[in-house]
């Protein structure tokens, strides 16, 4: 990057570290926290969504649709997360290229089992073995997001259905009473009014979900812990920058960075909650109508909807 980093062998103490932190190696590292926040902005949305319906499944009066509802919650919250996150990527994968052989190559005679193996022609192969790396790494990211979706959508399910069931009956009975159909109570009454009581299990579902990104390194997928253990190992003299074992502080710094993480999130999220409690006969809600926290508007006129 530094026009004296052409020769690391006659550098010393600054410049040294300077040139060594900014090799092509140490880009694609930093580039990896933007991977895992990426993940997690994509990730949580799709995962709140299908938790959405999910707990709206759980609600219904149609049978088969409660069951798929209950069961997608309890199957994956009853078995070890590790297990979907292996399981769905390679699942989802040899999915799409068996389709993909269905259609390209209809006159395989071959079998697509072969003992251990999963073989499909090449035409099939995702994605193909001549596309850019960048295509194989998305393809690789767009697997664990599915996954991590998946396996959080289920957690996400379970907090909504507890929040739906949360907000007062006699609130629901009323709007009925006005004339909503079911379909409008749920959308003018329920949902708008779970949020105050979702927030505090969705805070510890994103915790948690940070506390996951790791699990990107299982994947396959080049993440910040990927490379700190590449980094960090000990680089004998056959390397351009050669230093003894060093993953103490490149993990000192993982560290820190998912502190500041969680740090921000909870500031965001305790915001979120005072906003979302006004008006609502919870715990945060009844402090701010007696004029605690909550600041100025606590216990006004804007409450929830209703």
């Amino acid at each position: 990057m530094f026009d004296f980093c052409t020769d690391p062998d006659l550098l010393e103490g600054s410049r040294w570290l300077a040139c060594y932190l900014t090799t092509p190696k140490h880009m694609m590292f930093y580039q990896s926290f933007g991977v895992v926040i990426a993940l997690l902005l994509v990730t949580a949305p799709i995962a709140l969504f299908v938790g959405f319906l999910g707990a709206l499944a759980t609600r219904s009066h149609v049978a088969p649709l409660r069951w798929l509802g209950l069961g997608y919650s309890s199957i994956v919250r009853g078995v070890p997360d590790i297990a979907f996150f292996l399981f769905v990527p390679l699942a989802l994968d040899q999915l799409l290229e068996w389709l993909r052989h269905e259609v390209k190559c209809p006159d395989w005679d071959e079998p697509i089992r072969q003992g251990n193996d999963f073989v499909v022609c090449a035409a099939a192969k995702l994605p193909l073995g001549s596309a850019p790396q960048i295509w194989h790494e998305l393809y690789g990211i767009t697997l664990a997001i599915v996954a991590f979706a998946f396996v959080f959508g289920a957690f996400a399910s379970h907090v909504l259905s507890g929040a739906m069931n949360a907000v007062p009956r006699a609130q629901l009975e009323t709007a009925e009473a006005y004339g909503m159909t079911r379909g409008q109570v749920t959308r003018r009454i329920l949902v708008p009014q779970m949020w105050a009581y979702a927030l505090p299990g969705l805070s510890n579902l994103w915790m948690i979900l940070i506390k996951a990104t790791p699990l990107l390194f299982l994947l396959g997928v080049e993440d910040i812990v990927y490379w700190a253990r590449e980094l960090g190992g000990s680089k004998t003299s056959a390397y351009s920058y050669p230093h003894p074992d060093w993953r103490l502080w490149y993990f000192t710094a993982l560290l820190v960075f998912y502190l500041l993480m969680t740090k921000l999130s909870e500031l965001a999220f305790a915001r979120l909650e005072r906003r979302f409690a006004r008006g609502q006969a919870t715990a945060s809600g009844m402090r701010q109508a007696r004029g605690g926290k909550g600041g100025p508007g606590a216990g006004g006129s804007k409450g929830a909807t209703a």
